[in-house]
């Protein structure tokens, strides 16, 4: 585990391509599945990692010199959330699903909230990702009740929030 780097845009962008298109299928349309650039995706994570007015932090996961997994977190992001510490988002590459690189990764965003001050953090799963949402009641993320639907160009999302203590 360690921060991530301008030089990790390309990997993280290989890695957010794939396990969105095995991890969403099903679940989003096949066409924007099938549609997700890495191109485009690491364009946007060179500018991702570099902003200098980042509220968040973005982690990554090698093994063996290649990087397998990546994670943001910081600060919520939704109304009246900004006390709580928000995981935005988490993926291991498909080759590195079940192989503990989601837990290292999950350890490590909680040990960096709390280290950060969080007593508390939230995420959201998007409806019927029954792999993700077991994933994340494995480690202590726990429905609270609250929805959201997240309107995009090319789809709404419709998703549960998980909330974990962090004290």
């Amino acid at each position: 585990m360690r921060p991530a780097t301008i030089d990790d845009a390309q990997g993280i962008a290989i890695v957010h391509v794939a396990s969105w298109r095995i991890a969403y299928r099903g679940l989003m349309p096949d066409d924007v599945l099938d549609g997700l650039s890495v191109e485009q995706r690491e364009v946007g994570w060179r500018r991702i990692v570099t902003d200098p007015n980042a509220t968040g932090r973005t982690i990554v996961a090698e093994r063996g010199g290649e990087l397998v997994g990546w994670a943001s977190f910081g600060p919520g992001r939704d109304d009246g959330a900004a006390e709580q510490g928000e995981l935005w988002g988490l993926y291991a590459h498909p080759n590195a699903f079940s192989t503990g690189v989601g837990h290292a990764l999950i350890a490590a965003v909680e040990s960096s909230l709390r280290l950060d001050g969080f007593t508390s953090a939230y995420l959201w799963v998007l409806d019927n990702n029954d792999r993700a949402a077991a994933f994340y009641e494995r480690h202590g993320w726990v429905e609270d009740g609250a929805d959201k639907l997240d309107e995009r160009a090319t789809m709404t999302l419709f998703e549960h929030r998980r909330t974990k203590s962090l004290a």
